[in-house]
């Protein structure tokens, strides 16, 4: 089980009060909501490996090079020399190093690469993986990596993670007419505006669902542009024509890495905390209470 853990975080910041608070006051709502959701992730699904997979760079610059929109619109503040930060609530930010401390103190991996998005750690992950993969995310963009022959299925949150959409190839063909493989392609001809991805002008899902189906990829697409015989209408033609550029980059922004150079880490779901007295002094200092010990007793289950 790989989760992408920010959004998932950010789901727990914005589902759970923010009254829900540390002894000294300190929002821990993000903190105990992720701990919540792990513990019923574990009780639900059993997975015997478990990897808590992070952003070291969110915003990694050989994608914003290829694309310079890509999350332009989600950057803080611009420093010169300084890298992007990524706007986030500022009760959030705080309670991020302390989500990494207990973690780190439970034994749950938790994987960040230098230069990678976590998107690109649970892609190398996965491309890796010898059974069967359960990715939790709020991420559509993971979509591209379902892939029922070798097991691989998106768990998407509806509600909390007690209600998960289970993602495979035949739910994603019902919904956007693609399979996993199909995903990067229609992804990058309708565009998201969440990541900055413009998109080809007028193409939206349907459409690019609609091509995709008739020419059976990108390059079948581009291809039939310098066929006049294939049934593309004169705008279309057009606008893919015109947007040749950004066909040629967009591939490789969209799609994740698989060959992220992965630290040597423990993932074996752990029975036992790591390290207990640090677990205990966490607790205590941020009030993390039956969020924390719930999870602990299921692990130990």
């Amino acid at each position: 089980m790989l989760l992408d853990t920010a959004s998932l975080y950010f789901r727990a910041y914005f589902g759970v009060p923010e009254s829900v608070k540390a002894p000294d006051g300190t929002p821990v709502n993000a903190v105990r909501g992720l701990l919540e959701f792990i513990d019923r992730l574990v009780k639900d699904h059993h997975p015997d490996l478990l990897v808590a997979c992070m952003d070291a760079d969110w915003r990694p610059q050989w994608r914003v090079d290829l694309i310079p929109s890509y999350k332009a619109h989600r950057v803080a503040e611009e420093r010169e020399g300084g890298p992007d930060e990524e706007e986030v609530p500022d009760t959030l930010s705080p309670q991020v190093p302390v989500i990494e401390a207990v973690l780190d103190a439970l034994g749950i991996a938790r994987v960040g690469v230098a230069g990678y998005e976590a998107d690109d750690v649970i892609g190398t992950f996965t491309a890796r993986a010898t059974g069967p993969v359960d990715i939790v995310t709020g991420d559509r963009d993971l979509y591209q990596l379902v892939d029922d022959e070798r097991e691989v299925r998106v768990l998407y949150p509806l509600k909390g993670v007690g209600t998960l959409q289970l993602t495979d190839e035949a739910w994603l063909r019902e919904k956007y007419g693609v399979d996993g493989r199909g995903y990067v392609d229609l992804a990058l001809l309708r565009g998201d505006p969440s990541d900055g991805l413009p998109g080809v002008p007028g193409i939206g899902e349907k459409t690019a669902a609609k091509l995709l189906t008739e020419f059976g990829d990108l390059a079948g697409i581009m291809a039939a542009v310098d066929d006049p015989k294939a049934k593309l209408t004169p705008s279309q033609r057009k606008r893919l024509d015109e947007s040749r550029p950004y066909v040629a980059v967009a591939p490789k922004v969209v799609r994740v890495a698989g060959d992220v150079p992965l630290p040597q880490v423990e993932t074996a779901l752990p029975r036992t905390p790591r390290d207990p007295a640090a677990l205990e002094k966490l607790a205590e200092r941020w009030g993390l209470g039956g969020s924390l010990q719930r999870l602990v007793t299921t692990l130990g289950a």
